[in-house]
């Protein structure tokens, strides 16, 4: 009895434990070859934006790793020098488009905003491209750092060359 038993319950444990992996693996697959992109729907300021999730809100994204100069006056914060541009830049970088959102550690920062790095269709860095055109300026906050050192460079070719807000 115990034999017969003990082989039951081996078989149900290897049943069931096969039936997970493929599950997981499966599931593993499907997510690697079906990107998703979210259409944007406005921009906010030059480092944040709001996508359709299929909500009826959507979902605002905060861009990991870049700070770009406040746009508008809100709250005790005053409207920065490049400000406009930086928003006008992201705006037209990220007009009728769809972009596909990857996070890093934190997904979400201490405003409820998704924490992400931002890539378009053909590829574009969004986060990358603002910084290396003087857009915005590198604004590491750890555990989110994936991409810090890659920025930092960019960060200093737009200063050595002038570009956007590092203009003379």
């Amino acid at each position: 009895m115990n034999k017969i038993l003990i082989a039951i319950l081996f078989l149900l444990f290897t049943t069931l434990n096969i039936s997970c992996e493929s599950k997981s693996k499966n599931k593993h697959r499907t997510n690697e070859s079906n990107e998703e992109y979210l259409s944007v729907t406005k921009v906010v300021d030059g480092d944040t934006f709001w996508a359709d999730n299929g909500t009826s809100k959507g979902i605002k994204i905060r861009l990991i790793g870049v700070d770009a100069p406040e746009s508008r006056n809100v709250f005790k914060k005053v409207i920065g020098y490049y400000g406009k541009e930086a928003k006008e830049y992201l705006s037209k970088m990220l007009d009728n488009k769809s972009v596909k959102l990857v996070s890093d550690v934190d997904s979400l920062d201490q405003f409820g905003r998704t924490l992400s790095y931002v890539y378009l269709e053909d590829g574009t860095f969004v986060n990358a491209e603002l910084v290396k055109n003087g857009y915005a300026q590198v604004m590491t906050v750890p555990p989110n750092v994936k991409f810090a050192d890659e920025f930092l460079k960019l960060q200093q070719e737009a200063r050595e060359n002038n570009r956007g807000l590092w203009k003379e």
